[in-house]
């Protein structure tokens, strides 16, 4: 049967395309399933690390930095791409309108409202206010079309909110030399200043950028205690030595200004060739008889 294949394809060409076609494709859509499910198990391994010691010190962090953000934004509708604990990480906006939107909500399904991969947001363009990527794009094969959904679904002069590890840090140094690559080092770690970058090409403006959690990622609750000190240092002396970072970014509209037509005067009825009467001329008062008498008889 092979041979007969082979031989009715080498007698048509058009059927040989047509079958390498379909095998590019059938593999395409295999590897986008692989790397679906790949970071479906690298969010679910995620999701157990927060419930260790250094991952829920981590959470009360981001906790207390994002409620000093959320609470300065405002709007109707704000999203949170993402869900990797069981509590609201939004509670501090004064955004009445809250959703969770996560493409596995059955681990945390008392707090996802929506099921949704971050590339492609079952979201109407121009309706969201804020939108919160709680390391999402660490754990995504594609960021940049995470970052290009978040552009389309928020409103104009709406924010997004970036969190996310810092690879010039304690944790960037344990990523680098750990031979296990487990969770959240199996990620990869992007900085803020590229997160900068690729929210500038997609028209936002910079607000804000914050570095925190400044201690080494360490399990032991009792050295974490000792290293507390090391968090008002951090703040101080190396603040972009964080072990996470925020940052929020504006979306930038350019509204276009409409310019009138500039009317330009009619064109003179008189020949240019003509001299124009000047204003400035002056006019001498006609003379009267017995002036003209008085200089005839002096003359």
């Amino acid at each position: 049967m092979l041979a007969c294949f082979i031989q009715t394809a080498a007698l048509d060409p058009m059927l040989f395309a047509r079958y390498a076609s379909a095998m590019v494709s059938k593999r395409k859509a295999m590897e986008q399933d692989c790397n679906g499910r790949m970071v479906c198990i690298e969010r679910d391994r995620l999701r157990d690390w927060f419930k260790l010691p250094l991952g829920r010190r981590l959470a009360v962090c981001e906790r207390e930095e994002l409620d000093k953000v959320l609470v300065n934004l405002f709007g109707f509708h704000l999203l949170q791409v993402g869900c990797l604990l069981n509590e609201d990480m939004t509670s501090a906006s004064r955004i009445l309108h809250r959703v969770v939107v996560d493409g596995d909500p059955e681990e945390t399904a008392t707090l996802v409202a929506m099921y949704g991969v971050p590339a492609a947001l079952p979201i109407e363009s121009d309706s969201i206010d804020v939108v919160v990527l709680h390391h999402t794009l660490e754990f995504e094969a594609n960021p940049h079309e995470v970052l290009r959904e978040v552009e389309r679904i928020l409103v104009p002069e709406g924010h997004v909110v970036i969190l996310g590890f810092n690879p010039w840090s304690w944790w960037g140094v344990r990523r680098f030399l750990s031979r296990r690559r487990g969770p959240p080092w199996c990620g990869r770690f992007r900085s803020a200043w590229r997160m900068r970058d690729w929210l500038s090409l997609l028209g936002f403006d910079h607000e804000l950028s914050r570095w925190y959690f400044f201690r080494p990622p360490v399990q032991n609750k009792g050295i974490m205690r000792r290293l507390e000190v090391l968090e008002r240092a951090g703040e101080r002396w190396w603040p972009f030595w964080g072990g996470a970072f925020l940052v929020v970014g504006k979306k930038r509209v350019f509204t276009g200004t409409q310019i009138k037509p500039r009317w330009r005067p009619h064109g003179s009825l008189i020949d240019p060739r003509i001299v124009k009467p000047s204003s400035s001329a002056t006019h001498s008062s006609p003379r009267t008889p017995s002036a003209r008498k008085q200089d005839d008889s002096e003359s």
